[in-house]
């Protein structure tokens, strides 16, 4: 008797074990943001003239949350939790996941531009199509494009830029339309209608896009940043391009920064830039350049250059905040 009771608490016991562990292991809807790492940018950057080492790049740590993980982030106040829809919207991970690599390469293509072109060395951008990065669900081409085709022309008419793309279709108001796309090694081509776009007045295919480009410079420079996607670290790109280009040392302390870039030289702001400024300092960097950039809706106190100088005070960082609008703000500093 005794032993049937010893065996019964022994497997109550490694009964509750295992709930606990395949409770704790369940996958939940959530996805945690947390402070990632700062990253040299010289082993990203490839080119025959020497990089220096003290430009960084700084990531956001972005992970599934086990429901351990999800319980255990409300007592890291850094720590913040999105569902699934919240950070993909309808988009698949492996969408999203390849959605980020193509910021990712607009981000470097127009770094390595517009540094040759403030360094004035020999440049030259070539607008290959636009990347297909969303299909917005009242398109009419919804059950027809998919996200990565690259979209090289409309009704037989190439383009420049995506703007010259964008101003031809909404001037076509509600028509028929015929579109080519590149897929792998296929050249597609499907017909639909143009639709209003929500919010506006204008009329479009109903994609979201990015330019797909190349840029051919003297010396050349590639950038290859394995599996880091996004288009934050613009602004640390088109720095350490500059240098190669001029050959200048534009700093012998660690920097580090955030920020999108464009190619006339805007920065553009970007998300979890508190996360930014934690990791950058927790990793002894002294400089940490924010984007000033204030898009229609967002208040002054929201920008990431308030954002993080309020993460600074609340974390007692010595790392100075530099807020800059555009590259050459940015150059400025470092130069003075």
């Amino acid at each position: 008797m005794k032993k049937n009771r010893k065996l019964r608490f022994w497997l109550l016991g490694i009964a509750a074990f295992l709930i606990a562990v395949v409770f704790c292991l369940w996958p939940t809807q959530y996805y945690i943001e947390a402070p990632g790492e700062a990253f040299q940018i010289s082993k990203y950057v490839k080119s025959t003239r020497k990089a220096n080492p003290n430009f960084y790049l700084v990531t956001v740590s972005e992970r599934p949350a086990v429901m351990i993980d999800y319980l255990t982030s409300f007592l890291r106040p850094a720590d913040s939790r999105y569902s699934k829809d919240e950070l993909m919207g309808t988009s698949t991970s492996a969408e999203y996941n390849q959605m980020q690599q193509y910021y990712m390469e607009t981000s470097q293509n127009n770094a390595i531009y517009y540094a040759a072109k403030k360094a004035n060395v020999p440049h030259r951008q070539e607008f290959l199509g636009v990347y297909v990065m969303e299909i917005m669900s009242n398109s009419t081409f919804k059950n027809k494009l998919k996200v990565g085709d690259v979209l090289v022309s409309v009704n037989g008419k190439k383009f420049n830029s995506s703007q010259e793309l964008i101003k031809y279709v909404s001037s076509l108001k509600k028509s028929k339309v015929r579109i080519e796309v590149i897929r792998g090694k296929r050249h597609l081509t499907f017909s639909g209608e143009t639709v209003k776009l929500s919010g506006t007045n204008r009329y479009g295919i109903g994609i979201q896009l990015v330019d797909h480009t190349r840029v051919v410079t003297k010396p050349a420079v590639k950038i290859d940043a394995e599996d880091i996607g996004g288009p934050s670290a613009g602004l640390m790109f088109t720095l350490e391009c500059y240098q190669l280009f001029t050959g200048k040392n534009l700093s012998s302390k660690k920097i580090a920064g955030t920020g999108t870039i464009d190619d006339q030289g805007k920065v553009g702001m970007i998300g979890g830039v508190d996360k930014k400024v934690i990791a950058a300092s927790r990793q002894g960097m002294k400089v940490f350049f924010a984007p000033t950039d204030q898009p229609s809706g967002v208040k002054k106190s929201e920008t990431n250059y308030a954002e993080a100088v309020k993460t600074a005070k609340k974390i007692h960082t010595k790392m100075k905040i530099v807020p800059v609008a555009r590259f050459e703000d940015a150059l400025n500093y470092l130069e003075k």
